[in-house]
Protein backbone atom coordinates (compact mmCIF):
# COMPACT_ATOMS: atom_id res chain seq x y z
CA UNK A 1 0.00 0.00 0.00
CA UNK A 2 2.90 2.27 0.80
CA UNK A 3 4.37 2.04 -2.73
CA UNK A 4 0.92 2.81 -4.16
CA UNK A 5 0.72 6.01 -2.12
CA UNK A 6 4.40 6.71 -2.82
CA UNK A 7 4.96 5.53 -6.42
CA UNK A 8 8.56 6.74 -6.46
CA UNK A 9 9.47 3.82 -4.17
CA UNK A 10 9.07 1.49 -7.14
CA UNK A 11 12.32 2.86 -8.61
CA UNK A 12 13.97 5.04 -5.93
CA UNK A 13 15.30 3.84 -2.58
CA UNK A 14 17.43 6.86 -1.70
CA UNK A 15 18.57 10.26 -2.97
CA UNK A 16 21.68 8.56 -4.33
CA UNK A 17 19.54 6.77 -6.95
CA UNK A 18 18.64 10.13 -8.51
CA UNK A 19 22.21 11.31 -9.13
CA UNK A 20 23.33 11.27 -12.76
CA UNK A 21 26.34 8.94 -13.15
CA UNK A 22 29.36 9.86 -15.25
CA UNK A 23 28.54 7.25 -17.91
CA UNK A 24 25.08 8.73 -18.47
CA UNK A 25 26.50 12.25 -18.63
CA UNK A 26 29.08 11.15 -21.21
CA UNK A 27 26.38 9.44 -23.31
CA UNK A 28 24.28 12.60 -23.09
CA UNK A 29 27.08 14.79 -24.38
CA UNK A 30 27.68 12.35 -27.26
CA UNK A 31 23.97 12.43 -28.12
CA UNK A 32 24.07 16.23 -28.18
CA UNK A 33 27.12 16.19 -30.45
CA UNK A 34 25.41 13.80 -32.87
CA UNK A 35 22.26 15.94 -32.88
CA UNK A 36 24.32 19.06 -33.55
CA UNK A 37 25.95 17.35 -36.52
CA UNK A 38 22.55 16.17 -37.78
CA UNK A 39 21.19 19.69 -37.65
CA UNK A 40 24.36 21.07 -39.27
CA UNK A 41 24.12 18.75 -42.29
CA UNK A 42 21.48 20.81 -44.20
CA UNK A 43 23.58 23.94 -43.66
CA UNK A 44 26.65 22.26 -45.18
CA UNK A 45 24.61 21.12 -48.19
CA UNK A 46 23.21 24.65 -48.61
CA UNK A 47 26.73 26.11 -48.46
CA UNK A 48 27.86 23.76 -51.23
CA UNK A 49 24.89 24.80 -53.35
CA UNK A 50 25.73 28.45 -52.68
CA UNK A 51 29.33 27.90 -53.78
CA UNK A 52 28.24 26.20 -57.00
CA UNK A 53 25.79 28.99 -57.82
CA UNK A 54 28.25 31.79 -56.98
CA UNK A 55 30.80 30.16 -59.30
CA UNK A 56 28.63 31.25 -62.22
CA UNK A 57 29.92 34.82 -61.95
CA UNK A 58 33.44 36.14 -62.40
CA UNK A 59 33.40 38.99 -59.87
CA UNK A 60 31.75 39.85 -56.53
CA UNK A 61 29.77 42.74 -58.06
CA UNK A 62 27.90 40.32 -60.31
CA UNK A 63 26.54 38.33 -57.36
CA UNK A 64 23.67 40.80 -57.06
CA UNK A 65 22.39 39.59 -60.43
CA UNK A 66 21.94 36.07 -59.06
CA UNK A 67 18.45 36.34 -57.56
CA UNK A 68 18.59 32.66 -56.58
CA UNK A 69 21.14 33.37 -53.84
CA UNK A 70 19.83 36.69 -52.49
CA UNK A 71 18.67 35.06 -49.27
CA UNK A 72 22.06 33.39 -48.78
CA UNK A 73 23.84 36.66 -49.51
CA UNK A 74 21.75 38.34 -46.82
CA UNK A 75 22.72 35.58 -44.40
CA UNK A 76 26.42 36.10 -45.22
CA UNK A 77 25.88 39.83 -44.67
CA UNK A 78 24.69 39.06 -41.14
CA UNK A 79 20.94 39.49 -41.68
CA UNK A 80 18.92 36.80 -39.90
CA UNK A 81 15.82 35.21 -41.42
CA UNK A 82 13.72 36.99 -38.81
CA UNK A 83 15.28 40.39 -39.54
CA UNK A 84 14.91 39.90 -43.30
CA UNK A 85 11.11 39.93 -42.98
CA UNK A 86 11.18 43.48 -41.61
CA UNK A 87 13.51 44.98 -44.20
CA UNK A 88 12.55 46.72 -47.42
CA UNK A 89 14.17 45.61 -50.66
CA UNK A 90 16.42 48.66 -50.78
CA UNK A 91 17.74 47.84 -47.30
CA UNK A 92 18.41 44.25 -48.31
CA UNK A 93 20.28 45.40 -51.41
CA UNK A 94 22.35 47.84 -49.34
CA UNK A 95 23.26 45.06 -46.90
CA UNK A 96 24.44 42.79 -49.73
CA UNK A 97 26.31 45.69 -51.35
CA UNK A 98 28.08 46.32 -48.05
CA UNK A 99 29.11 42.66 -47.87
CA UNK A 100 30.48 42.80 -51.40
CA UNK A 101 32.41 46.05 -51.00
CA UNK A 102 33.84 45.50 -47.51
CA UNK A 103 34.59 41.81 -47.53
CA UNK A 104 34.23 40.05 -50.88
CA UNK A 105 36.04 42.50 -53.15
CA UNK A 106 39.11 42.68 -50.87
CA UNK A 107 39.28 38.86 -51.05
CA UNK A 108 40.08 39.12 -54.78
CA UNK A 109 39.87 35.82 -56.66
CA UNK A 110 38.96 34.03 -53.43
CA UNK A 111 35.68 35.97 -53.06
CA UNK A 112 33.57 32.81 -53.40
CA UNK A 113 35.35 31.10 -50.53
CA UNK A 114 35.01 34.28 -48.47
CA UNK A 115 31.27 34.32 -49.19
CA UNK A 116 30.84 30.69 -48.17
CA UNK A 117 32.90 31.16 -44.99
CA UNK A 118 30.78 34.12 -43.91
CA UNK A 119 27.57 32.26 -44.75
CA UNK A 120 28.67 29.33 -42.59
CA UNK A 121 29.77 31.64 -39.78
CA UNK A 122 26.35 33.26 -39.50
CA UNK A 123 24.48 29.97 -39.94
CA UNK A 124 26.70 28.41 -37.28
CA UNK A 125 25.79 31.18 -34.87
CA UNK A 126 22.09 30.57 -35.57
CA UNK A 127 22.63 26.84 -35.02
CA UNK A 128 24.25 27.63 -31.68
CA UNK A 129 21.07 29.39 -30.60
CA UNK A 130 19.00 26.38 -31.62
CA UNK A 131 21.34 23.98 -29.84
CA UNK A 132 20.97 25.85 -26.55
CA UNK A 133 17.46 24.45 -26.40
CA UNK A 134 18.16 21.05 -27.93
CA UNK A 135 18.74 19.32 -24.61
CA UNK A 136 15.15 20.02 -23.67
CA UNK A 137 13.91 18.79 -27.03
CA UNK A 138 15.87 15.55 -26.79
CA UNK A 139 14.59 15.05 -23.27
CA UNK A 140 11.00 15.56 -24.35
CA UNK A 141 11.43 13.06 -27.18
CA UNK A 142 12.89 10.44 -24.84
CA UNK A 143 10.11 10.85 -22.31
CA UNK A 144 7.47 10.81 -25.04
CA UNK A 145 8.84 7.57 -26.47
CA UNK A 146 8.84 6.05 -22.98
CA UNK A 147 5.21 7.09 -22.42
CA UNK A 148 4.23 5.54 -25.76
CA UNK A 149 6.07 2.36 -24.78
CA UNK A 150 4.08 2.22 -21.55
CA UNK A 151 0.82 2.77 -23.43
CA UNK A 152 1.70 -0.09 -25.75
CA UNK A 153 2.73 -2.29 -22.81
CA UNK A 154 -0.60 -1.71 -21.09
CA UNK A 155 -2.36 -2.18 -24.43
CA UNK A 156 -3.93 1.27 -24.17
CA UNK A 157 -5.14 2.65 -27.47
CA UNK A 158 -4.09 6.27 -27.83
CA UNK A 159 -4.34 9.37 -30.01
CA UNK A 160 -1.50 11.79 -30.59
CA UNK A 161 -1.58 15.46 -31.49
CA UNK A 162 0.38 16.44 -34.60
CA UNK A 163 2.28 19.64 -33.87
CA UNK A 164 2.05 21.14 -37.37
CA UNK A 165 -1.36 19.98 -38.59
CA UNK A 166 -2.87 20.43 -35.10
CA UNK A 167 -4.91 17.27 -35.62
CA UNK A 168 -5.42 14.31 -33.29
CA UNK A 169 -4.31 11.11 -34.98
CA UNK A 170 -5.26 7.57 -34.00
CA UNK A 171 -2.49 5.19 -32.96
CA UNK A 172 -1.24 3.03 -35.82
CA UNK A 173 0.89 -0.11 -35.92
CA UNK A 174 3.80 1.97 -37.22
CA UNK A 175 4.56 4.64 -34.62
CA UNK A 176 8.26 5.02 -35.44
CA UNK A 177 9.53 8.58 -34.87
CA UNK A 178 6.13 10.06 -34.01
CA UNK A 179 7.77 11.58 -30.94
CA UNK A 180 9.42 14.03 -33.36
CA UNK A 181 6.05 15.38 -34.45
CA UNK A 182 3.71 15.37 -31.46
CA UNK A 183 2.95 17.69 -28.58
CA UNK A 184 0.11 15.76 -27.00
CA UNK A 185 -1.19 12.27 -26.22
CA UNK A 186 -4.59 10.96 -25.15
CA UNK A 187 -5.72 7.58 -23.81
CA UNK A 188 -8.28 5.92 -21.55
CA UNK A 189 -7.33 4.04 -18.39
CA UNK A 190 -9.43 2.42 -15.65
CA UNK A 191 -10.11 5.82 -14.09
CA UNK A 192 -11.25 7.59 -17.23
CA UNK A 193 -10.01 9.56 -20.22
CA UNK A 194 -6.62 11.27 -20.00
CA UNK A 195 -4.99 13.88 -22.22
CA UNK A 196 -1.34 14.86 -21.83
CA UNK A 197 -0.08 18.17 -23.22
CA UNK A 198 3.51 19.32 -23.60
CA UNK A 199 4.54 22.95 -23.14
CA UNK A 200 1.17 24.57 -22.57
CA UNK A 201 0.39 27.80 -20.76
CA UNK A 202 -1.89 26.94 -17.87
CA UNK A 203 -4.34 29.86 -17.41
CA UNK A 204 -4.60 29.44 -13.64
CA UNK A 205 -0.81 29.45 -13.27
CA UNK A 206 -0.30 32.04 -16.04
CA UNK A 207 2.93 30.29 -17.00
CA UNK A 208 4.06 27.59 -19.38
CA UNK A 209 4.15 24.11 -17.83
CA UNK A 210 6.26 21.35 -19.39
CA UNK A 211 3.77 18.50 -18.88
CA UNK A 212 0.12 18.62 -17.90
CA UNK A 213 -2.37 15.75 -17.71
CA UNK A 214 -6.09 16.47 -17.78
CA UNK A 215 -9.24 14.45 -17.33
CA UNK A 216 -10.57 15.37 -20.75
CA UNK A 217 -11.29 14.13 -24.22
CA UNK A 218 -8.74 15.63 -26.59
CA UNK A 219 -11.42 17.29 -28.71
CA UNK A 220 -12.57 19.21 -25.63
CA UNK A 221 -9.24 21.03 -25.43
CA UNK A 222 -9.20 23.89 -27.91
CA UNK A 223 -8.82 27.64 -28.28
CA UNK A 224 -12.47 28.27 -27.41
CA UNK A 225 -13.68 29.77 -24.12
CA UNK A 226 -15.24 26.46 -23.02
CA UNK A 227 -12.01 24.45 -23.49
CA UNK A 228 -11.26 22.06 -20.64
CA UNK A 229 -7.75 23.43 -20.22
CA UNK A 230 -9.39 26.56 -18.79
CA UNK A 231 -11.06 24.51 -16.06
CA UNK A 232 -8.69 23.96 -13.08
CA UNK A 233 -10.73 20.98 -11.89
CA UNK A 234 -9.72 19.01 -14.98
CA UNK A 235 -6.01 18.93 -14.11
CA UNK A 236 -4.79 15.65 -12.63
CA UNK A 237 -1.01 16.06 -12.75
CA UNK A 238 1.58 18.63 -13.75
CA UNK A 239 5.29 18.10 -14.14
CA UNK A 240 8.55 19.78 -15.00
CA UNK A 241 11.06 18.22 -17.40
CA UNK A 242 14.69 19.34 -17.62
CA UNK A 243 16.54 17.50 -20.37
CA UNK A 244 19.83 19.39 -20.29
CA UNK A 245 22.75 17.10 -19.43
CA UNK A 246 25.41 19.68 -18.51
CA UNK A 247 26.09 19.43 -14.75
CA UNK A 248 27.18 23.08 -14.71
CA UNK A 249 23.57 24.15 -15.22
CA UNK A 250 21.92 21.43 -13.16
CA UNK A 251 21.31 23.44 -9.98
CA UNK A 252 19.87 26.36 -11.94
CA UNK A 253 17.55 24.04 -13.87
CA UNK A 254 16.29 22.52 -10.64
CA UNK A 255 15.75 25.96 -9.08
CA UNK A 256 13.69 26.96 -12.12
CA UNK A 257 11.71 23.72 -12.06
CA UNK A 258 11.19 23.85 -8.29
CA UNK A 259 9.93 27.43 -8.48
CA UNK A 260 7.56 26.42 -11.27
CA UNK A 261 6.24 23.46 -9.27
CA UNK A 262 5.75 25.61 -6.16
CA UNK A 263 3.88 28.17 -8.29
CA UNK A 264 1.66 25.42 -9.70
CA UNK A 265 0.81 24.07 -6.25
CA UNK A 266 0.14 27.55 -4.84
CA UNK A 267 -2.08 28.55 -7.78
CA UNK A 268 -4.25 25.43 -7.54
CA UNK A 269 -4.35 25.55 -3.73
CA UNK A 270 -6.14 28.89 -3.97
CA UNK A 271 -8.95 26.95 -5.61
CA UNK A 272 -8.69 24.21 -2.96
CA UNK A 273 -7.27 21.90 -5.62
CA UNK A 274 -4.18 19.71 -5.24
CA UNK A 275 -3.11 18.05 -8.50
CA UNK A 276 -0.16 15.68 -8.52
CA UNK A 277 3.25 17.20 -9.24
CA UNK A 278 6.35 15.40 -10.49
CA UNK A 279 9.84 16.09 -11.81
CA UNK A 280 12.05 14.46 -14.44
CA UNK A 281 15.63 15.65 -14.99
CA UNK A 282 18.69 14.51 -16.89
CA UNK A 283 21.38 16.36 -14.90
CA UNK A 284 20.83 15.72 -11.20
CA UNK A 285 23.67 16.43 -8.82
CA UNK A 286 24.02 15.43 -5.16
CA UNK A 287 22.46 18.49 -3.48
CA UNK A 288 19.56 18.44 -5.93
CA UNK A 289 18.98 14.74 -5.37
CA UNK A 290 18.80 15.24 -1.61
CA UNK A 291 16.26 18.06 -1.97
CA UNK A 292 14.13 16.16 -4.51
CA UNK A 293 14.09 13.01 -2.40
CA UNK A 294 13.15 15.05 0.66
CA UNK A 295 10.18 16.49 -1.22
CA UNK A 296 9.16 12.98 -2.29
CA UNK A 297 9.23 11.71 1.28
CA UNK A 298 7.20 14.68 2.53
CA UNK A 299 4.63 14.27 -0.24
CA UNK A 300 5.36 17.68 -1.74
CA UNK A 301 6.38 15.84 -4.91
CA UNK A 302 4.55 12.65 -5.83
CA UNK A 303 7.12 11.20 -8.22
CA UNK A 304 10.49 11.88 -9.80
CA UNK A 305 13.00 10.18 -12.06
CA UNK A 306 16.40 10.67 -13.62
CA UNK A 307 15.87 10.87 -17.37
CA UNK A 308 19.16 9.07 -18.05
CA UNK A 309 18.02 5.99 -16.09
CA UNK A 310 15.79 3.90 -18.36
CA UNK A 311 14.37 1.82 -15.50
CA UNK A 312 13.35 4.92 -13.55
CA UNK A 313 11.78 6.51 -16.61
CA UNK A 314 9.86 3.34 -17.48
CA UNK A 315 8.55 3.06 -13.92
CA UNK A 316 7.48 6.71 -13.84
CA UNK A 317 5.74 6.41 -17.23
CA UNK A 318 3.91 3.25 -16.19
CA UNK A 319 2.61 5.22 -13.21
CA UNK A 320 1.86 8.29 -15.29
CA UNK A 321 -0.50 6.56 -17.71
CA UNK A 322 -2.47 4.89 -14.90
CA UNK A 323 -3.15 7.87 -12.61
Amino acid sequence: MKSKDQPYLHHLKSAQDLITPYEARRAGFVALALEKNRKASPIIVEARALKAEAAKVSSPQKLLKLESIHSSLLTAAGISDKAEKFLQEIDKTNAIQGLIEKFLMPAGKDFIDELVYRFLLIKGDQLGGIMRNIGGSLGERKLTRAIIASLNLYNFSYHWHHTKSKKWITKSDDDVDIELHLNGLSWINSKGVRTLLFNRTIPLVKKNVDISILESLPENISSTKDSNHLNPVKYIALGELKGGIDPAGADEHWKTANSALNRIRASFAKKSLHPITFFVGAAIENSMAIEIFSQLKSGQLTNAANLTNDDQVASLCNWLITI
